[in-house]
């Protein structure tokens, strides 16, 4: 909805600051923030001592458009996000075709300007044919390039030696690694399947998926990138024994990051029990001691963002036996207001959960004039207040959550896009339209 914004009475999170407040929108960015604004505005909101923070960058989704519709499309998952307080998403290459060409790209492009509610950016894929087009892609153009060194299908998966060194050596931009070792994925299916055969549910997923096979994935990623200088940023870390590869410290010091997931950090095997196929996800969710050294690499910096790898599938799809379930779950609808949580605990401060949803992936990316409550940047906002607030539908297209049945302690009040009021006190307003992320880069990612 056009017009310029007022919001008052707000506790404004940046930069590891909170203030009490005001902030005006107009024409699209942020006008001023000051203590008290004496102006006049088309939408004044009373946020009344809740959380303004910049809007959630989510640096993983699969929004399954083109080719999947039926389980979401740009459309209806981006307005799940801004539900969630989740302004600017970038989106995998794993569609229907692939986005492993420019042509692919460019329509990917074109149908997230015609359709999409929040601002918009795209992974290209690394494939076993397309590695002189990822060398020559300018680095402006994509979000970062994505390579599964591991369990995918087709000629996505990238796992030959001397293939994945020319990339490492190549890649011109930030190279995104989903990390799973195939052959011992492999090894492990076939001895789970041999055993329980049809038997199996989603409680055998992290041994299907196992931390071994993780390991042994990210470790070559990280070796990789050390010989080659890469710059390399590990996707999903799931193993207290992976963080070990990664070191503490501010992003800007770092040339390799890792993100952790929001399933990953409030689920553990226990929930399969609940959950079953509906918790099955790539790589999978593992121990009560995982997720807890997750939380702590997320405390001493370790792990630099929170991603939300939002992944839908159907109702019908998940109520498949557990080998033919696919693996996914829908999660920007319920992201933000869950981690919200972990300040509630004491885990994570509110400017910590800024920096790693926000902060962090502004810069990880290079993305111009987003991921701040700065004057002058884009009017990317998510107002947060305490309780469960109303009940909303489930926005994502496969019409369910894992969150269903778990009780939220926050709720999005407001979520402002590119200075568009889009949503408000729990419905969609019209006419919203995001706007695709500018990547300010010299020189690439290398």
């Amino acid at each position: 909805m056009k017009g310029d914004i007022l919001i008052r009475n707000a506790r404004l999170v940046n930069e590891g600051c909170i203030s009490e407040g005001d902030l005006l929108v107009r024409g699209g960015r942020i006008a001023r923030i000051a203590a008290s604004i004496d102006a006049e505005a088309r939408h004044e909101i009373d946020a009344a001592g809740g959380w303004l923070l910049p809007g959630m960058i989510d640096d993983q989704v699969h929004f399954r458009e083109p080719g999947l519709t039926h389980k979401g499309c740009i459309a209806t998952e981006s307005r799940a996000a801004l539900a969630g307080g989740i302004t600017s998403f970038m989106d995998m290459p794993n569609t229907t075709p692939t986005t492993t060409t420019l042509d692919a790209l460019a329509h990917k492009e074109w149908l997230a300007a015609q359709h999409s509610a929040a601002n918009y950016g795209f992974h290209f894929g690394a494939a076993s044919d397309n590695l002189d087009l990822v060398a020559a892609l300018p680095p402006e153009r994509v979000a970062g390039v994505k390579v599964f060194m591991g369990a995918s299908t087709g000629n996505m998966l990238l796992d030959e030696p001397a293939l994945l060194e020319r990339l490492f050596a190549s890649v011109p931009t930030v190279l995104l690694a989903h990390c799973e070792h195939t052959p011992t994925v492999e090894a492990d299916s076939a001895r789970l399947r041999a055993q329980y055969g049809d038997a199996a549910t989603a409680a055998l997923h992290p041994q299907v998926r196992s931390a071994e096979a993780c390991w042994r994935s990210s470790s070559l990623a990280v070796s990789l990138a050390r010989q080659f200088g890469t710059r390399l940023h590990v996707l999903h870390l799931t193993t207290a024994r992976e963080l070990a590869l990664f070191d503490a410290g501010p992003l800007a010091d770092k040339r390799i990051t890792a993100e952790a997931c929001v399933h990953h950090l409030l689920f553990d095997e226990a929930d399969y029990a609940t959950l079953g196929n509906r918790l099955k996800c790539n790589p999978s969710v593992k121990t009560a001691a995982d997720r807890a050294a997750l939380l702590q690499a997320l405390q001493d910096g370790r792990l630099d963002v929170i991603g939300t790898d939002h992944a839908p599938h159907t109702t019908e799809e998940k109520a498949r036996p557990y080998w033919q379930a696919p693996s996914g779950l829908p999660l920007v609808q319920h992201a933000l207001p869950a981690l919200m949580g972990l300040v509630d605990d004491g885990v994570l401060t509110l400017p910590q959960l800024v920096q790693k949803t926000s902060h962090n992936v502004a810069e990880l990316f290079a993305i111009r004039e987003r991921g701040y409550l700065y004057e002058g940047y884009w009017a990317d906002l998510a107002l947060l207040a305490p309780g469960a607030g109303p009940v909303l539908p489930l926005m994502s297209r496969c019409g369910w959550s894992p969150f269903e049945h778990r009780p939220l302690r926050h709720h999005v009040r407001a979520t402002v896009v590119s200075g568009q009021l889009g949503w408000y006190q729990g419905r969609l307003l019209p006419g919203v339209q995001g706007r695709a992320l500018q990547y300010q880069r010299s020189g690439g990612g290398r």
